[in-house]
């Protein structure tokens, strides 16, 4: 019992961490916090082109021209 114990202590929020998972897995939570960190990741790259206009625009001819 007191190795059981050990265990529970030792990987703690491993299983809290598999607990979140099954739980966002059966209620298609999942879907939802994809959609929202793509929206996060739109928004700074949007943010980022529209700071470094020139910059992004050499990459993306530079790039254009490798092609």
């Amino acid at each position: 019992m007191e190795s059981f114990k050990d265990f529970i202590i030792k990987y703690k929020g491993a299983i809290i961490g598999a607990l979140i998972a099954i739980l966002l897995l059966l209620t298609n939570l999942y879907k939802l916090i994809i959609g929202i960190i793509l929206i996060f990741i739109g928004i700074v790259v949007g943010n980022y082109v529209q700071q470094n206009k020139y910059e992004v625009k050499e990459k993306i001819k530079n790039f254009i021209d490798k092609l």
